[in-house]
């Protein structure tokens, strides 16, 4: 699999070919009321006609984000490195780092996939090519391109910078855990836990569905929800530093391309996340900004 451009371009045309079965089925055949059509073909072919589809009782957002694109994903890392032992003799320890921080996030993943559902790319993007097809192709082919570049140039750096790449990457990895852990304990207790010592801070935020049914949810701001609305993406980005960082620090652009593309999709996601909130909660919202002031980085953003 190592040489997996026939895969890719076979995964390319396929997918666009689901992408496309999907937008009909959406018009023809939804599964649920939450669907239409925006009037613009390829609009809608981009982002779907569907938000939760289903075939043969497979949810497809699911396997294609879930099943497919991260265990692939997973699957591309161990391939690489165990090309790089066959080309070198041993995984050098650039390649051991990268691969392992890469596995531990994405066990840590599907350890924590119930959080997963609530995220906004299943409540709130349909199943169009910018999710379907990203998941199926773009995923399995740019995300793991450090990988694939330390199979090749290995360019070993060293004991020192190994052991503080892999020890910052890992806490960057627990810190990640603990902040989604935070959040789901307190939605879990509805508010009720002590977080850092401390009684937790929430806001009881009350929303209504679309058929007028009214809903509560608790906003958190508490430990590390008090520093920053979307704080979970700090450790997500500085863990992805450090297994692109394994490369060193020289004039090749590829290994840091999926960190640069991951700031700007999360930069871009704390607006469009702030923006359902506001007008999910309204008010409430308001005033879990005035709590926790901060998008991401505290005083700065």
């Amino acid at each position: 699999m190592y040489d997996y451009g026939d895969f890719l371009a076979s995964m390319i045309l396929l997918s666009l070919a689901f992408c496309l079965l999907l937008c009909v089925k959406g018009v023809l055949a939804p599964t649920s009321t939450d669907h239409g059509r925006s009037g613009n073909y390829l609009f809608d072919y981009y982002w779907g006609t569907e938000l939760y589809p289903r075939i043969c009782g497979i949810d497809i957002k699911v396997f294609t984000n879930c099943r497919f694109g991260l265990t692939v994903w997973a699957l591309a890392v161990a391939v690489f490195a165990l090309k790089s032992y066959e080309l070198h003799g041993r995984v050098v320890d650039g390649m051991a780092v990268t691969a392992a921080l890469q596995l531990l996030y994405l066990t840590k993943f599907f350890w924590w996939e119930a959080g997963y559902y609530r995220t906004i790319d299943i409540i709130t993007d349909r199943a169009g090519f910018y999710i379907c097809w990203g998941c199926l192709c773009f995923v399995p082919s740019f995300y793991t391109l450090v990988s694939l570049f330390m199979v090749r140039q290995p360019e070993p750096v060293g004991p020192a910078w190994t052991a503080a790449l892999l020890g910052f990457g890992l806490a960057s990895l627990a810190v990640n855990y603990w902040s989604d852990w935070q959040k789901q304990a307190a939605r879990a207790a509805d508010g009720q836990l002590n977080i850092w010592g401390r009684p937790a801070r929430v806001i009881r935020a009350k929303y209504s569905l679309e058929n007028g049914q009214e809903r509560q949810s608790v906003l958190l701001a508490s430990g590390f929800w008090a520093v920053s609305r979307h704080f979970h993406y700090i450790p997500e980005l500085s863990l992805t530093l450090c297994w692109s960082a394994v490369c060193g620090t020289g004039c090749h652009i590829i290994p840091y391309m999926y960190f640069a593309f991951l700031s700007v999709l999360l930069f871009h996601r704390s607006f469009r996340d702030d923006k359902k909130c506001r007008d999910k909660y309204g008010k409430y919202w308001s005033e879990y900004c005035k709590l926790v002031p901060y998008k991401i980085v505290p005083f700065l953003f």
